[in-house]
């Protein structure tokens, strides 16, 4: 009996992730990514650095793999506690004190109580005595929150903007024309604090008085465009290929054609673009933050820990600059590097 030989395409889904498995590198990355990811959800849900504010330690905490050394910060911040904390002799500040002797009395017996806190943590401490890997950690879900959430938004607005100019051309591709034209007439970095000035101030103060949406909302307005001109230009050559003129013959819409026939297969090149503004994206929230027009005083990111690393470093403490650096250059790498095996699975030359 003949053998059936066995035609059924494969998922493309499927085949996606055989190839992405295949590829070490990106299975690595993958795996650093989707722990990334996790730690910022535990981080959100309040299972992972949930005390990041509080002050565990003495001020600028040795890391724990430097070991016990001479912290003269530390020593001055406890004697400046011992002073306070020790009685007031009442005579000089009211003569008339020594006739109110039970009050005196009890007033000399009160004892402030406070935590004992360790010389040592596990990445060190800030100038607070907050736990830096805490920080760090905290940091994570506000710094890929906003890289991550701003960088699809802004993907999703160039993508499409860029999917009808290349598609249609004639006056929806002059129209949108003109509008990339106006947004990058306009030096990047002075759009972004224009808008960051607007949103912050007026009737839009109490809308994003959280400082995230902000952020984001900016990012998203102001970094469509790299991926609109990428978009526009496939879209261009793709648009008279063979395969869309078939799709085109059997009666399939515009919009199948242009997000179903076409999209796949310029799908790499908007995922390179992801990477790269994912990357940008979490830079310009260090700068902003640094600027105090990113995420609010009562919150923490990458961008904050950099920002208060940089005083810290003229004494030598440099622990708090080497964690955000770490988290940091770890996550973007393996972003990056996942993005790229993403790329050639989905590209159709390399399958």
């Amino acid at each position: 009996m003949a053998a059936v030989l066995d035609i059924t395409p494969e998922n493309a889904w499927l085949a996606l992730w055989r190839r992405l498995r295949e590829d070490r590198v990106g299975a690595v990355s993958l795996g650093i990514v989707v722990a990334y990811l996790a730690m910022i959800v535990f981080a959100a849900a309040g299972l992972l650095a949930r005390g990041w504010s509080e002050e565990v330690g003495v001020p600028y905490a040795n890391p724990a793999f430097v070991g016990e050394r001479p912290n003269f910060e530390a020593q001055l911040a406890q004697r400046a506690r011992e002073k306070r904390g020790a009685a007031v002799d009442l005579t000089d500040v009211d003569p008339l004190a020594p006739k109110y002797g039970e009050w005196q009395k009890r007033t000399a017996e009160l004892k402030t109580t406070e935590r004992e806190r360790s010389t040592t943590l596990p990445w060190g401490g800030d100038r607070w005595g907050r736990d830096v890997l805490a920080k760090a950690i905290k940091g994570s879900q506000v710094s890929i929150a906003v890289g991550v959430v701003a960088a699809l938004c802004a993907t999703l607005i160039g993508t499409i903007l860029g999917a009808f100019a290349g598609f249609y051309g004639r006056w929806v591709n002059d129209f949108l024309e003109w509008v990339y034209n106006v947004f990058t007439s306009i030096p990047s970095i002075l759009l972004i604090f224009s808008l960051a000035a607007v949103l912050r101030s007026g009737a839009f103060a109490d809308l994003f008085a959280s400082g995230i949406w902000t952020v984001v909302i900016i990012l998203s307005v102001t970094g469509w465009t790299g991926m609109y001109r990428l978009v526009r230009a496939e879209f261009m050559k793709h648009r008279s290929r063979e395969y869309v003129l078939a799709a085109q013959a059997i009666g399939a819409s515009a919009a199948s054609r242009m997000f179903v026939h076409i999209l796949p297969n310029v799908s790499h090149v908007i995922l390179v673009q992801l990477s790269l503004l994912v990357v940008a994206f979490i830079k310009v929230e260090v700068i902003l933050s640094f600027l105090g027009l990113g995420v609010p005083v009562d919150m923490v990111s990458w961008g904050t820990m950099l920002s208060e690393a940089q005083t810290e470093l003229v004494i030598g403490k440099w622990w708090q600059l080497a964690a955000a650096t770490v988290f940091m250059a770890v996550f973007l790498t393996a972003f990056s590097m996942l993005t790229d095996s993403l790329r050639d699975a989905l590209d159709p030359k390399l399958r």
